[in-house]
Order: structure tokens, then C-alpha cells, then sequence
């Protein structure tokens, strides 16, 4: 089994800042695992985007003509807010009083740790890059530590919603398809049944409360699929303990 550029110790901090169930050392996997996928997707795409360019090193407009692109793997908004990159981009927001809300208040309002925390994954970022052939400037690299922190700390409050409401209360098949692009084959019903509902004590986070989890936070068929097998591949050969 390869080792993730997001640690399994890194994810554990993670849930440990919204949560204080124990989390299983399949779960820290897979949760590692799925971080890597949507990262890795993100990081397709600005290369890409790069190429067309003639450019290798990747800036934060491939970052931006990537979600553009392809919808699927825009996770982390609450970074969106944060970051010079999306600045401009994501729409004015109103207090209850009607009053234009700045961006410096606009990122305090919601939870600040993942945004805080988002330095902790600069070493997994610059792993994912080298394994992908890719290198980025300083503020791209940015971008992707406070995706990856934000998205993961996303990823652990709804793994631990769903221990707690016993089993996936809310979740979609919705399944985008892009211009020109075949339909992709009908997404794997039975398995989003099977994670509905939890049999697992109530203390701990497992594996498939984080593959659950995984269903809410990515929205494209494509990349979720892809995303759940590569966990499920990763912590074939992990215990649940």
C-alpha cells in the first residue's frame, strides 16, 4: 500500500479539531486517501490548463480555469473566501442588516481552523505535485494546502455527523456531465444504500462513516466514484481499529 502524502497522524489532528470521537485507523486512510484524489483531480487540471499555455510550473489561474473547467472538484469554498486567488469571484455577501460583508470579516465568520491549519498540509501538497511531474509558484501551493485543509476538515464533521445521526441522513446522486462528454454509467446505488446506515458503536469514526461523508462532500458522480474506490483500495489491508 503506498503511503498517502497526507498522513494518516496528519488526518487524526484534523478530526481531532471538531471532533473528540477516536477515529479508526481505516477511516485516517481513507480519509487520506480521498484528500489525495480530489488534490490529485485539482491538480490535472491545472496542468493542463499550464500546458495549453506552454508553462510547467503551475499558477493560481490554472488553479481557477481547473474548477472552471470541470465543477467536480470545487471543494474547500470556505478557503475561496480566504484566498487572493478567488477574490472578486465569489460574489458579494450581505449581513442581516444588508450591509456588504469585507473579506477580512467574511473569513472570520466561519470556523477558522482549517484556514489556520491549512500550513500543515504544504509537505503533502509539494509530495502530491512531485508525484504528479508538476511543480507550482508559492501562492498556488497556497491555495492547495487551504483546499486540502478546509475540504478534509469538512470531510471529518460530516463523518462525525454521521455517527452521531447513525447513518447518512442526506445525500444525492447527482451526476454532472460535461458538454460533448457520454452520460458515465449509473453510479453504484447499492453502495450508497449500504452506507445510509450505520451498525458501528457511537464513539468511533470508521471507515464508512468517512466514505459516507465522501458521498456529501463531493457532488460529481465521476470524481466521487473514483474517489470511494480508491479508498476502499487503500484500507483493504488496514484494520478497524
Amino acid at each position: 500500500m503506498d503511503a498517502p502524502p497526507f498522513k494518516p497522524s496528519l488526518v487524526r489532528a484534523v478530526f481531532r479539531d471538531v471532533t473528540p470521537m477516536h477515529v479508526s485507523r481505516s477511516a485516517a486512510w481513507a480519509a487520506a486517501s480521498v484528500t489525495r484524489t480530489v488534490l490529485t483531480e485539482i491538480i490535472d487540471g491545472a496542468r493542463r490548463a499550464a500546458a495549453e499555455e506552454g508553462r510547467k510550473k503551475l499558477i493560481p489561474g490554472d488553479l481557477l480555469s481547473a474548477i472552471d473547467r470541470n465543477v467536480e472538484p470545487e471543494v474547500g469554498s470556505e478557503w475561496y473566501d480566504h484566498s487572493p486567488t478567488f477574490r472578486g469571484l465569489t460574489g458579494v455577501l450581505y449581513d442581516a442588516e444588508g450591509v456588504i460583508v469585507p473579506p477580512r470579516r467574511r473569513s472570520r465568520s466561519r470556523k477558522p481552523s482549517a484556514v489556520v491549519g491549512a500550513h500543515r498540509f504544504e509537505a503533502g501538497v509539494k509530495k502530491l505535485l512531485r508525484s504528479q511531474g508538476a511543480t507550482a509558484v508559492p501562492a498556488m501551493v497556497r491555495d492547495l494546502d487551504g483546499i486540502a485543509s478546509v475540504f478534509l476538515t469538512d470531510l471529518a464533521r460530516d463523518a462525525a455527523m454521521v455517527v452521531r445521526e447513525g447513518g447518512v441522513k442526506r445525500f444525492g446522486t447527482v451526476t454532472l456531465v460535461m458538454p460533448g462528454e457520454p452520460a458515465p454509467p449509473p453510479f453504484l446505488e447499492d453502495s450508497l444504500r449500504a452506507l445510509s446506515t450505520r451498525r458501528e458503536d457511537g464513539r468511533t469514526i470508521g471507515r464508512n462513516d468517512v466514505l459516507a461523508a465522501t458521498t456529501m462532500q463531493l457532488f460529481g458522480g465521476n470524481l466521487r466514484q473514483r474517489a470511494l474506490t480508491e479508498a476502499h483500495e487503500a484500507t483493504q489491508d488496514t484494520s478497524a481499529g
